[in-house]
């Protein structure tokens, strides 16, 4: 049975309520909202006054600078509107990986649940996209307090058992989503660096902004295993019996190089890069990447 609250913390949800997601990018919505858009209309916010043409409704007129000059100009205003974003959810087996109490996936369900409530409740527009080899679901936004509800639903489904392939879900979402967006990526990010950065490469072309939350395990960053230990493979991996003491130096420098080259690439496409730890205090972790993405908006 879907439990709405499974994914809801409610710690998680105190630490981050009182922040407000705000894209860096100025965006087009179709909402009244909090965030500022190119296009002038004549409503919410002074922006300027441009001289009056024949055929302009002269309800605008600003008759205190016509007093003043004796001509004509019209007011102009910055129309306030909301921002459209995407939750990306990686479900491929791979995020089924658990070493404590909290697999990838749940993890990764948190943090999206948690945001969408966030911008929920500014009165944003939220949409979810779940994939592993394809796209499974395409939610699209809504700002509907009541859309929480079926986003969470559709988490509650739970991982699946197929591989990861990031690339070609990231070319085609580029192209599927038409109007500028906030993406939001969430995923352990298993599959060839240089291929996944061309994916998140297009997406930023097409003028979205985009942030990566890189979902691991513990247990994938620091390899404590001492004993001799059967890895079970998964995404059709085979399994392997070694000691891992002899791999463990080798497999450290490999984890470090890999994300290095990771972070590296996502902060060269001005993407913001944030590496969670499922035995991190996601509340926290969350809290201090929106506090720090709130200061930079209003530097």
């Amino acid at each position: 049975m879907d439990d709405p609250q499974r994914y809801l913390d409610p710690l998680i949800l105190a630490k981050v309520r009182s922040l407000e997601l705000q894209a860096r990018l100025i965006v087009e919505g179709y909402l009244s909202g909090m965030h500022k858009s190119p296009y002038h209309g004549f409503s919410v916010e002074f922006a300027q006054h441009r001289e009056y043409v024949p055929g302009d409704d002269i309800k605008h007129v600003d008759w205190k600078v016509y007093g003043r000059t004796g001509r004509f100009y019209l007011k102009q205003y910055d129309v306030e509107t909301n921002v459209v974003c995407w939750l990306v959810l990686d479900i491929s087996e791979s995020m089924q990986y658990r070493s404590g109490s909290v697999s990838k996936y749940d993890y990764a369900c948190m943090v999206a649940a948690a945001l969408a409530y966030l911008i929920l409740n500014q009165q944003d527009s939220v949409g979810l996209v779940t994939f592993d080899e394809e796209i499974r679901k395409f939610l699209r936004p809504s700002s509907q307090p009541s859309y929480l509800k079926q986003l969470i639903q559709v988490m509650n489904v739970g991982a699946a058992r197929e591989k990861t392939r990031l690339a070609p879900i990231f070319h085609d979402l580029a192209e599927r989503i038409g109007r500028r967006a906030l993406v939001i990526i969430l995923s352990d990010l298993f599959d060839d660096v240089p291929e996944l950065l061309a994916g998140l490469k297009h997406l930023r072309h097409k003028r979205h902004e985009v942030v990566v939350f890189h979902i691991l395990d513990e247990a994938e960053l620091d390899f404590p295993f001492q004993q001799a230990t059967l890895f079970r493979g998964l995404e059709q991996y085979p399994e392997l019996l070694t000691d891992p003491r002899s791999l463990r130096q080798g497999y450290l420098d490999e984890v470090q190089a890999y994300l290095l080259e990771l972070q590296r690439g996502c902060r060269g496409q001005n993407i913001d890069y944030v590496r969670l730890r499922t035995d991190a205090d996601l509340g926290i972790a969350l809290s201090s990447y929106l506090a720090h993405r709130l200061a930079r908006s209003t530097t």
